[in-house]
């Protein structure tokens, strides 16, 4: 059991270390190839250099496979490899999708209905992995259910859709889709561990490592942005490691604030509002409600903030969403130990 931890730190160390090393030279290529993108929340004129989230799915990747790597010469994989692959392949699928469009640009790339569709073939290699997970454990009621081949055909694509399509809902701010990343792993890892989970809790290791070297960067003020390669890719790792790690459920859990933000922008849409979730920058470089509703989670931590201090800013979004999360993990752990 030692060498498994072993290898898994190994793996997590490839990883930050992978992130930490590229992402610097990706900064100065694009911003020399002109591939930068407005910082929104400020009150004055800067450009970051974008698609930087490539760098932490190459590094996670690379991660992985050297953790398939150590495990096969040093006593074998406490998993199916073929696990490991499906997940590295979903994720690289994912992040061509989501690059293309921070290639073509914002607001000028791939329509959305293109973005959401485009995901649910990216899942195939999920499908063949679980290709006989038919029975489904819901541990809130203590029931497995029998879904036949609904489970690998049609819920696995629909969750790999459903998850990297919400997790680029609640973004536009330095560090915050890396940030909840952190936040959403950290907790997974430690579900994953606590139930004998390991493909789940490894791979959540190796990812949040990749995130943690990309905050380095990406952190207020950012120098480089993730871009819909990260969030894309993200969203469909987590589903991966939920779903080829049997916590599903705990997972689904997890994404409540997306539920909320997707309640949100459909309040928005019927109210004639295609909202964005950047803040209104004053002069004095703190945030204003950008619409007299909110209509995201960013809009009601801006006005949140304004309430308890006077004033709100762009970190103060950023941290108030991964406490949220965190409140979100900390009764996803209460709620399903106790199961």
């Amino acid at each position: 059991m030692i060498a498994v931890w072993v290898i898994a730190a190994a793996a997590s160390a490839v990883s930050f270390l992978s992130a930490m090393v590229m992402l610097p030279a990706w900064i100065r290529v694009a911003r020399a190839q002109g591939l930068v993108g407005k910082d929104m929340n400020k009150p004055y004129q800067v450009e970051v250099a974008e698609a930087g989230g490539l760098w932490v799915v190459v590094a996670a990747a690379l991660g992985l496979l050297v953790m398939d790597v150590l495990s096969a010469f040093l006593g074998g994989a406490p998993y199916q490899p073929v696990y490991l692959m499906s997940l590295v392949s979903v994720t690289l699928l994912a992040a061509l999708i989501g690059l293309l469009d921070d290639l073509l640009g914002w607001k000028k790339g791939l329509p959305a209905w293109v973005r959401v569709l485009s995901t649910i073939p990216a899942s195939l290699p999920l499908v063949v992995a679980k290709y006989n997970a038919y029975v489904v454990h819901i541990p809130v009621l203590n029931r497995f259910i029998y879904l036949g081949p609904l489970f690998p055909l049609v819920v696995v694509p629909v969750g790999v859709m459903g998850a990297s399509n919400a997790y680029n809902m609640i973004a536009g701010y330095n560090g915050l889709e890396a940030g909840m990343g952190v936040v959403l792993l950290a907790f997974t890892a430690a579900y994953a561990a606590v139930r004998g989970a390991w493909f789940s809790m490894y791979a959540s290791l190796v990812m949040l490592a990749a995130l943690l070297a990309f905050l380095v960067y990406n952190w207020y003020p950012a120098r480089v942005f993730p871009g819909n390669t990260m969030t894309y890719a993200l969203g469909a790792y987590y589903a991966g490691i939920v779903v080829l790690g049997g916590v599903a459920a705990f997972g689904l859990f997890m994404f409540i604030p997306y539920y909320v933000e997707l309640l949100l922008f459909l309040r928005g849409l019927a109210h004639g509002v295609y909202k964005e979730n950047f803040g209104r920058p004053a002069p004095d470089g703190s945030l204003e409600p950008p619409y007299e509703r909110s209509y995201s989670l960013t809009h009601v931590m801006i006005r949140l903030q304004r309430a308890l201090r006077g004033r709100a800013t762009e970190v103060g979004v950023t941290v108030g969403l991964m406490a949220l999360e965190a409140a979100v993990g900390a009764a996803a752990m209460a709620v399903f130990l106790t199961l």
